[in-house]
């Protein structure tokens, strides 16, 4: 079984230019007293170019490795051999690095490769970033053991890495050495009149406006520089997270822990196309599910397809939540706690959740609560800024006064439990504390009801206070400063939240408008879900009456790997027959499937197909568009492809396995929209 794990580090910024960096590195060389493991390196083999602005050199390093007398025996080694070779090209002013290992190289791969270069924004400052990755083939039984020690030892190399730079950029600095001059081309040069020394301009590359390397000057130096092995160096960093970026906006976390953000954006900056959320969503996801990176990405991209269906990024600004809401709901945000964490207030015994129930329906409830979470999301990235510390989180405090009978209606609990649902779902980790004060005696029974929906992680931030004890040691003053407790609860701040109270019946309405106010709500998306099976694809059918229309699409894949098809056809399709789901219709209540190409049909004589089918992976976003050559009838169609095996992972798991027997993993999930758009108004 072998199993690969990788590591992708932010891009960490040195603030001295790139050839005082190399001094400092140099001196890594032949040993290094900070890296205790490593003992000593052999120069393999050298070269320099003869103007000195190649050098590449091949060391074989020796690694004592911090791993159990009794795995090194098995292994009948003391030592791990390496090989890195190092390329520095003065002129351009990079650094590679490639590593390997040559000891047990049949056994266990490990590649490393680093990269210094000079920052895009500032010639003074340097770059690093490494990647790695580790396969482990088979060890004598001990796989993941090995697995283990590599990682263990690994991460604590990377945090290694910038102290050894800073030491010996120190230990430079006390022998007075503050600056290194740059590389400058040989004046022997300038004789020699080959013409690939007559193009070359005198002046520096550096001094040609950003819009000359646009216009592609025929300037080798230019050229080379933009395709090196990476990106680039006109590209801005902004698309790629630095360290301390990371320790300011959005916290503390490990090597790995880097590693699986910015492995897991990149991925969505190549599926989903300009439509990425902000870095510490993305962050929330992984924390939920302890950083494993497929778990998380399948619930992440689960919420994105639920944001985009339900238009969720634009609640706050296009919808109004009715009176009866604003009038009866007692919740507010107030102020912040003591960790700068947003504070949520919700008067919950107050509340008349049965009467809100009634004269709104769960939807409309539903649409608040959700209105309210991305409220909480924008006050804790205005936190993140006041404070100066990364805040990702809010803390809740629900004040239980009055709790009676009432809350218990059972409606009203399944609503509750609903939101609840929802909202753990699509905003993981956002609450940071949740404090129940007041309780009442009936309060146990509500708490069995609703406990078993909450994520464990969630139940851990619970803090729940019968009667006053919230007043007491332990209590409200060891989370909220004193001067914003609210009026209500005995403080001397004026809280500004709505005190609930009965919704008057006359405001109650009837369980068939409360149906189609719902259906409105839901409705209201302009996307559309299909079910798409193994020999049964959807397909959706578009009249063009004028030959040079655009058809354009936008979809989402929930769930399965499809291939996307365009064809034509110049007869009409017969309409599809109702019983043509057949026994799915009783497995997916409003899984939309269609079939249109008739059986007897043939491609290439009935239908032709205008685009090359498009394999579209689970989680992705696509939207594309076609300009139509001649009338008739274009049918869109997305047809199963195949389910994901299980990403990444070694061995199938058992549920996996268990997974794939079920019926419904023959099944894949499209939301799609299309649209027809004259050609002149495509623009």
């Amino acid at each position: 079984a072998a199993m690969v794990q990788k590591y992708q580090s932010p891009v960490r910024v040195y603030k001295h230019p790139f050839e005082l960096i190399m001094a400092a590195y140099e001196r890594r060389f032949p040993t290094c007293p900070l890296i205790p493991m490593f003992i000593s390196s052999d120069t393999v083999s050298e070269y320099k170019s003869e103007d000195e602005a190649t050098h590449v050199i091949e060391r074989r390093c020796k690694l004592d490795i911090d791993a159990p007398r009794l795995l090194k025996k098995i292994a009948g080694v003391d030592y791990v051999y390496f090989i890195q070779k190092n390329s520095l090209n003065r002129r351009e002013r990079t650094l590679h690095i490639e590593a390997y290992n040559e000891t047990f190289s049949n056994r266990v791969i490990i590649n490393e490769h680093c990269c210094y270069r000079v920052h895009p924004d500032n010639e003074d400052w340097t770059c690093f970033e490494q990647s790695a990755s580790l396969d482990i083939k088979s060890f004598f039984g001990f796989e993941s053991t090995v697995e283990k020690i590599a990682m263990k030892q690994y991460t604590s190399n990377i945090k290694k890495g910038k102290e050894i730079i800073e030491y010996y950029l120190k230990q430079l600095e006390e022998e007075g050495i503050t600056f290194v001059p740059r590389w400058t081309p040989p004046v022997a040069c300038k004789l020699e009149s080959s013409t690939s020394h007559t193009r070359r301009p005198v002046s520096p590359a550096i001094t040609i406006p950003d819009s000359a390397t646009k216009e592609g000057l025929n300037n080798k130096e230019i050229l080379n520089s933009s395709n090196g092995s990476l990106e680039p160096t006109t590209g801005t960093p902004d698309d790629k997270l630095d360290a301390d970026y990371i320790k300011r906006y959005l916290g503390d976390l490990t090597p790995m822990q880097e590693s699986c953000l910015i492995r897991l954006r990149q991925w969505l900056q190549e599926t989903h196309k300009g439509k990425i959320p902000k870095d510490e969503h993305i962050l929330r996801f992984l924390r939920a599910r302890d950083f494993n990176i497929d778990k998380a990405r399948e619930i992440l991209c689960q919420s994105l397809t639920w944001r985009k269906q339900h238009q969720v990024d634009y609640i706050l600004d296009t919808w109004n939540p009715p009176q009866v809401l604003q009038d009866y709901y007692a919740g507010g945000w107030h102020h912040h706690d003591k960790d700068g964490r947003p504070l949520y207030v919700l008067r919950l015994g107050q509340m008349d959740t049965k009467g809100l129930v009634r004269a709104l329906g769960e939807e409309a409830l539903l649409r608040y609560v959700l209105s309210i979470n991305e409220e909480g999301l924008r006050c804790c990235e205005e936190n993140t800024k006041v404070f100066g510390r990364p805040i990702s989180s809010w803390t809740c405090l629900v004040d239980l006064e009055g709790l009676n009978m009432r809350h218990l209606w059972r409606p009203g609990v399944k609503a509750l439990l609903r939101i609840i649902e929802v909202v753990e779902a699509n905003y993981p980790e956002t609450l940071g504390r949740l404090l129940i004060l007041r309780a009442p005696r009936v309060f146990p029974v509500l708490w069995t009801l609703v406990s078993p929906f909450i994520d464990d992680n969630t139940r851990k931030k619970f803090l729940i206070y019968a009667g006053n004890d919230y007043q007491g040691p332990g209590g409200l003053l060891d989370y909220i400063d004193k001067e914003i407790i609210p009026d209500f609860l005995g403080g001397e701040c004026m809280c500004e939240v709505p005190e609930g109270g009965l919704v008057p019946k006359s405001l109650y309405r009837t369980a068939e408008e409360l149906e189609n106010e719902d259906l409105k709500l839901w409705t209201e998306t302009i996307y559309q879900s299909a079910s798409v099976f193994k020999g049964a694809p959807h397909e959706v059918l578009i009249q063009i009456v004028d030959a040079s229309s655009v058809i354009t699409w936008d979809f989402d894949v929930c769930k399965g790997d499809i291939i996307f098809n365009i064809f034509h056809s110049k007869r009409a399709p017969q309409p599809p027959k109702k019983d043509s789901l057949g026994a799915h219709s009783i497995t997916s209540p409003g899984g939309n499937n269609v079939q249109l190409i008739d059986k007897v049909w043939q491609l290439g004589r009935d239908y032709s197909m205008v685009e090359s089918p498009l394999t579209c992976k689970e989680g992705e976003s696509v939207q594309g568009s076609h300009v139509t050559r001649w009338p008739g009838f274009y049918i869109l169609q997305w047809k199963f492809h195949s389910m994901p095996a299980c990403a990444t992972t070694n061995l199938p798991r058992v549920d996996d396995v268990l997974a794939s027997l079920q019926v419904s993993s023959h099944k894949c999930k499209v939301m799609y929209y299309t649209e027809v758009i004259g050609s002149e108004d495509f623009r």
